[in-house]
């Protein structure tokens, strides 16, 4: 797929989630569309709607940072969705190929993660296959353990939605990372198999996957449900 078009795609996307409301803007009786018009948006970053038209078609392919940035606005992303947009707006040559090695950790991070016997760690890759875990971690659950795609196993496996307490918040945050590091592998094809294997098989992963929300997680706390311990508030950073 062309990057013009995923630049497209995501304009679509996210302007069917602001409501007219939101943006000041009169909601109005007879909508066709959810969320805001094509020329709403246009008005709102300050750019004809002849011109927001051939981004979303993807006939132009090479939006200023200034028009990306009056969008992002318009459209009130977050900082993380920002990032995401610009590097969609990336020409084919410019944007980042994923590097075609297998990821793997070093033998000191391993080391590391084993010292820690009270405390569950893992590490994932780019696309949430577990690459390391140390004993604690796959103790507390089997689908840890490395060569595990967490995504995949938090969607297709049915007990992952007892073992979360909070399983609707988590796969919702959890799609989210993904898109946000998907941006830069342009066409991966690991990315598109698995993109491809959830939306045939998870009615809930196709629908957070077309709303394209962006958000990286950096901390917060993941509430389980433990089959011999019990209820479980873990802090992960």
């Amino acid at each position: 797929m062309a990057t013009a078009s995923k630049l497209g795609d995501y304009l679509r996307a996210r302007r069917e989630q602001v409501r007219p409301e939101d943006v000041g803007l009169p909601a109005g009786e007879r909508r066709r569309v959810p969320g805001l018009r094509r020329e709403e948006v246009a008005l709102l970053a300050g750019i004809s709607a002849e011109y927001y038209l051939r981004l979303e078609q993807g006939r132009d392919r090479h939006p200023s940072d200034q028009v990306l940035d009056s969008i992002a606005g318009a459209l009130r992303l977050a900082t993380d969705a920002r990032v995401y947009m610009r590097a969609l707006a990336r020409s084919p040559r410019t944007a980042t190929r994923r590097n075609s090695h297998p990821e793997r950790v070093s033998a000191s991070i391993q080391s590391l993660i084993d010292g820690w016997p009270t405390t569950p760690a893992l590490v994932h890759g780019h696309y949430m296959t577990t690459l390391a875990a140390n004993p604690m971690a796959i103790a507390l659950n089997p689908l840890f353990a490395p060569g595990i795609n967490t995504l995949r196993a938090a969607f297709l496996e049915p007990e992952m939605r007892e073992f979360y307490r909070d399983w609707d918040t988590m796969t919702a945050k959890a799609v989210a990372y993904v898109r946000s590091v998907s941006a830069a592998a342009v066409d991966d094809p690991e990315l598109v198999r698995l993109i491809g294997e959830l939306s045939l098989h998870s009615e809930r992963f196709r629908t957070l996957w077309a709303r394209q929300d962006v958000r990286r997680r950096t901390s917060g706390v993941t509430r389980l449900l433990h089959p011999q311990v019990g209820p479980l508030d873990l802090h992960y950073e």
